[in-house]
This record gives structure tokens, sequence and C-alpha cells, in this order.
């Protein structure tokens, strides 16, 4: 039987937020009560259809003209309006993304937020990257979504194994990648060459070397594409300087299932930490201490965690069929919303 955990929810300021699934759905959850009261999902876009399962999301969070980018499993990317849903664009060659099967689905994506404003209405940048390391930059026409993309350039950034993480820095220069039997790797995306590669921890003082899987990543900073924070499927956080050296300059265990969700703090050194059988805690990544864990406990695993940009709130979701809101100074619970997210976008103005 699942763990589960009665708590009084105290409810959560005005937001909004967007919710995805793997049936393709994506469900709006907006809190209007200025009293804190309780979220509830308002819009759903979409049919469920198995093949559309959401395999990565981007969004564009301004107040003019913003932009959200799904990835699906049936190696479709639309490009919507996260205010009404209303599509803008949709790619559907698979050939033309390098993706040949369902074994080398699209991971990674990401919006380009830093392009000319008077283009902006009629063209999007989209960063893409396959299980299998096919990596492509390409713009999209908004205006007449017939014309497709063009593609500015494609490129490889693995040999073997499979990526499972890909995160763009704050300023949209760089990007970082990893995975399983892939060491964290970042690539300049001026001139497409990688810059960086880590080296795997040395072996245990029982000469036991464990093997190389990354399962998320994100950047300390915005505006620092030099230190970033990894997890791994052997249940352990490493924090990375590209200035220092290539091995980890500080690594700790958290509890016993892989890691399996990232979000950093807009402090610079604090994060949170989501694994695979529900722990959800908060860290200071200087020293490794951590802060304290969230109560509430989620009876499944934690597959994506999101920090609002201004208010202290920071929502999870996962296997567990719900999405928590929880406050980021007490840690204590706000609401929980039941259905069944797997992924969130990063949080639209509050409302």
């Amino acid at each position: 039987m699942p763990r589960t955990t009665t708590l009084e929810c105290s409810g959560c300021p005005p937001l909004r937020a967007l919710t995805f699934d793997a049936l393709g759905l994506i469900k709006v959850v907006e809190a209007r009560d200025k009293q804190r009261g309780a979220p509830l999902v308002v819009e759903r876009w979409g049919d469920p259809e198995s093949s559309k399962c959401v395999m990565a999301v981007s969004m564009i969070d301004r107040k003019s003209h913003p932009l959200l980018a799904v990835a699906r499993k049936n190696n479709q990317i639309e490009v919507l309006s996260p205010v009404n849903g209303d599509i803008q664009a949709t790619i559907s060659d698979a050939n033309d993304l390098d993706v040949q099967s369902e074994e080398n689905n699209i991971v990674g994506l990401h919006l380009f937020a830093k392009q000319n404003s008077e283009l902006a209405f009629r063209d999007c940048t989209l960063l893409t990257c396959t299980t299998k390391g096919n990596a492509s930059i390409r713009s999209i026409e908004l205006a007449d979504s017939s014309k497709g993309s063009s593609c500015i350039k494609t490129w490889n950034v693995c040999s073997g194994g499979n990526i499972l993480c890909c995160k763009v820095d704050g300023n949209e220069k760089f990007a970082l990648f990893g995975g399983k039997c892939v060491e964290m790797n970042i690539w300049d995306l001026n001139n497409f060459t990688k810059i960086w590669n880590s080296k795997p921890p040395t072996k245990d003082n029982l000469g036991i070397f464990t093997p190389t899987c990354f399962t998320s990543a994100t950047f300390l900073m915005k505006d620092d594409h030099r230190k970033f924070v990894a997890g791994t499927n052997s249940h352990q956080v490493r924090l990375y300087d590209v200035s220092a050296q290539r091995r980890p300059v500080l690594s700790f265990d958290f509890r016993e299932t892989p890691i399996k969700a990232l979000a950093e703090d807009i402090d610079g050194y604090s994060i949170y930490v989501g694994n695979g059988s529900g722990d959800m805690a908060s860290v200071d990544i200087r020293t490794g201490k951590m802060l304290g864990c969230f109560s509430g406990k989620c009876s499944g695993s934690i597959r994506s965690i999101v920090k609002h940009p201004e208010l202290p709130v920071i929502a999870s979701c996962g296997l567990d069929s719900y999405l928590r809101l929880w406050d980021t100074k007490t840690r204590q619970l706000l609401s929980a919303v039941g259905f069944i997210p797997l992924f969130l976008c990063p949080w639209q103005h509050a409302i």
C-alpha cells in the first residue's frame, strides 16, 4: 500500500501553473482566492492519447506574447500560447529531428527567450536533444506554421550512452548535457563546441567504482554557467565548478533511491532535491547540509520540481498523481491537487 500522510493545508497565494501528463493533456491550475484558497484545475487542453505523452517542456514566461513548447512521445513538437492553449506552430517531421525510433525520444527542450523583440511575434528558436544525443537548434515560423522550421545547426553531444538531462543557462549561451554512461558536458551554443567535460569520482575505499548515470541537473545561478548541480541514479548529489576542476567539488548522498528532480533557489546556494521514493528536501549546496525536509510524504517518485520566481512557493509532482505546493520558508504543505501530472512548467505570472 502507498504511504499517505494527512495534513492540514493552509492554502496558497494567487498563482497559475501548468502541468503535463502521460496522456498528453495540459492542465491549468489556478489559485484565485486572495485569502489563500485552494488551487483548482480550471482548464484542460488537448485530448487523452498515449502517443502524445509529454516528454519535455519549455516556456518563455513574459507578460507580452509568452510561448510554450511541448515535445511529445510521437516526436512532435508543439508551440502554443500558455494563456489560452492556442497552437502557434507544429513540427511533426521526425526524420528532420533526427529521431529514428521510440528509443530516441526528445528528452531536452529549450525555448530561447533572448531574441529580437520585433521578431518575437513571428518566429521562435528551439534547442532539442534526443536520448541518443542528437541535438539541434532551429527557428520556427509562428505567423505561417505551414513553412515548418529551418534548421540552424545539428550536432551530437555524445558518442554512446543515453542522455537523460539537458539544461540551458540563464544567459542562453551554454547548454549542459548528461545521462546514463554520459559524463556531464557543457557546450558553447555560439560555436557549437564542447568546452568542458566532467570526470567520474575515484573508486571508494573498497575499490568499487559506480558507473556514471546522471538523472537530473540544474545551474546554481541563472547568470553563471560555471557552477551546476547534478543528481545521480546512485542517490548522490554533486556540485561541479567548471573553473576549479573536472571532478565534483562537493558530493553527498540523499536517502537511498535515485535522484529524480533538482531545482535551484534564487538565492544562488539553496537547492531542492526530490527522489524516487517521494522524499523532498532543501539543501545548502555550499556545505552539503540539509536545511530540512518538506512535510507531507509523497507516495510516489517525484519527477518535477519548480520554484516560483517571486513567491516563497515551490511545486512538485510525480507518480502519486498529485501536484503539491509548499512554503519554502517553513517547508509546510500549502495545498495538494489530485490528478495525474508528470511535469511542471515554469510558473506564469501570479493572477
